[in-house]
């Protein structure tokens, strides 16, 4: 049976990717720092959970390791556990920008890091890391989130190109504003911003609707078997990001008054 650790696995995104894969009876390890949250996830699924904080990079690989020590083999890894941070960049702190990197940058570095070398062993196995829209076009007003989303984009690309020669597959996902928990919790145990306050409103204002999990969670599996390296949701999103490669330029001047209509300083 093929197997699968989702980081971030207990909702939104990361739970809508683990009921996807359980339809395609694919063993799934939920892990996520809420670890109560992953055994009832967990239970409801019928797979397995573990709790993880991915910026611990030790309780990473022990978790990998044991995984596909266990099941004889690792053929996903979804990095997708990740925060939402948002303000103005004059009234972020340097904790808003450490916490950001630690582990929405860092937390898939920990998870390519432990898995890759595994994968390469075997001569097979898919890493999947969960970006953004945001890593893709000039998002403001959540300028730390926006720089960790392209550097993950950045991290996948240069990664696939090695992997390609291994038998691993590398793909990034970079959906818009989808409807999680996240935008709810927007600066966790951080101080709180006008903008983090207002995320779920913000993003509803910029996208129109938002989109649902489980339907991006259907776009990523169909992009995996196609092994895209780039798999962008939904159609607006996708056609932003045409936008930007069209005239980087211009995609700022918009950007510049998105943050005037949304109330940015």
């Amino acid at each position: 049976m093929r197997t699968a650790i989702v980081t971030g696995g207990a909702s939104g995104i990361g739970l809508a990717i683990c009921r996807e894969l359980g339809r395609r009876g694919v063993h799934v390890v939920i892990a996520d720092l809420d670890g109560a949250g992953a055994e009832r996830a967990a239970k409801e699924l019928g797979c397995s959970a573990a709790a993880l904080d991915v910026t611990d990079a030790q309780a990473v690989r022990d978790l990998v390791t044991d995984v596909a020590a266990g099941k004889g083999q690792l053929d996903f890894m979804f990095n997708n556990a990740g925060i939402a941070v948002g303000g103005t960049a004059d009234e972020l702190t340097l904790d808003h920008w450490n916490r950001t990197i630690d582990v929405n940058l860092r937390g898939v570095v920990h998870g390519v890091h432990a898995a890759y070398p595994i994968m390469m062993r075997q001569g097979f196995g898919h890493i999947v890391n969960t970006a953004s829209m945001a890593g893709l076009v000039p998002a403001p007003l959540m300028t730390p989130y926006t720089a960790t989303k392209h550097a993950v984009v950045g991290l996948s690309l240069a990664l696939r190109a090695e992997a390609s020669g291994h038998g691993v597959r590398v793909s990034v996902v970079c959906p818009g504003f989808t409807d999680t928990p996240l935008l709810d919790h927007a600066n966790p145990g951080l101080p709180q911003t006008a903008t983090g306050r207002g995320a779920r409103r913000s993003a509803t204002r910029a996208q129109g609707r938002l989109y649902s999990a489980d339907s991006l969670a259907g776009d990523i599996m169909r992009g995996l078997s196609r092994d895209r390296a780039l798999i962008v949701a939904p159609a607006s999103g996708r056609m932003a990001w045409r936008g930007v490669r069209l005239s980087p330029a211009l995609a700022v001047r918009v950007a510049a008054l998105a943050v005037r209509r949304l109330g940015g300083r």
